[in-house]
């Protein structure tokens, strides 16, 4: 398997990483299944680069079926320490208008029907997730917003919901009430997973329409969404760009030592068969 550094996972309307030199794909297996794509490797200013796009190219994973462990353990496998996700959202304050990006720190889980841990049945693990966003990798992402004259936001809730179905006004209104700034459908499971790979995480949000609780959009459609995606994905590629040029190789937060205490099985306890499925993530914490 080809070796990258950083991974990209693209969201609605982002299934290409253009500008990789040397690029390949590969098609990966991982104890939990397979991602929901073949992986494209590359390089970009230097970096080694893997992307992947999460609902698949075509489009034909809905949220809840997008196998999220296989996507963050695949990324992991080919020995990424720092994920950048490309993510279409829905505003929930007037000021986060259509077209502009926000870069969440924070989430709500509204989702029911997804796995969301690596953990269990013989060994258990509870890793803190009161910061859920690596802070650097954020910065790194409103660096290249800046530098590029991107219109961009940092810092924010994001409530995740199940879907496919957008919500219902009382939904809405219910979110806003609780101060949460954008809605969207994935990148909760992905900052928790990525959280217990000790991987950077951080999300570069499009905003693309302002959910239904707005007057002017009580029937958000696909179509309204399409169009926004179109007009910013180039945006959104530039700013990747910039920030895979820039990010430092090594960085001071503790995402990479996330598991460290977190893990409360004992190890007598803990099965073969779990210690080699979990081995990329159990060899250094365990005898």
């Amino acid at each position: 398997m080809f070796r990258a550094e950083i991974g990209i996972l693209g969201g609605s309307g982002l299934y290409h990483m253009p500008g990789l030199t040397n690029a390949h794909e590969e098609q990966i297996s991982t104890p939990f299944g397979d991602p929901s794509d073949w992986l494209t490797f590359g390089e970009l200013h230097g970096r080694r680069v893997a992307f992947l796009a999460r609902h698949g190219r075509g489009h034909g994973i809905v949220p809840s079926d997008i196998n999220y462990r296989a996507n963050i353990y695949a990324m992991k496998q080919a020995g990424v320490n720092a994920i950048l996700s490309i993510s279409a959202v829905g505003s929930l304050k007037e000021e986060h208008k259509p077209g502009i990006f926000l870069v969440p720190d924070q989430y709500i889980d509204r989702t029911y029907a997804r796995r969301s841990t690596f953990f269990g049945p013989d060994v258990v693990a509870h890793v803190s997730m009161a910061d859920p966003v690596c802070a650097e990798l954020g910065s790194a992402i409103m660096t290249a917003c800046g530098s590029l004259d991107v219109h961009a936001t940092r810092g924010g809730t994001y409530v995740c919901i199940e879907g496919p179905q957008f919500s219902t006004k009382a939904e809405s209104n219910l979110y806003r009430s609780w101060g949460a700034d954008m809605i969207g459908m994935t990148n909760l499971q992905e900052a928790k997973l990525a959280r217990e790979a000790e991987i950077c995480y951080a999300t570069l949000a499009m905003v693309t329409d302002y959910d239904c609780w707005h007057p002017g959009h009580d029937s958000v459609t696909t179509e309204q969404v399409v169009a926004i995606l179109n007009q910013n994905n180039a945006a959104a590629l530039k700013v990747m760009d910039a920030v895979v040029a820039a990010l430092p190789a090594k960085r001071n937060c503790h995402c990479q030592s996330a598991l460290k205490g977190a893990i409360l099985t004992r190890p007598a306890l803990i099965s073969l068969a779990t210690r080699q499925k979990l081995g990329l993530l159990l060899e250094k914490y365990l005898p």
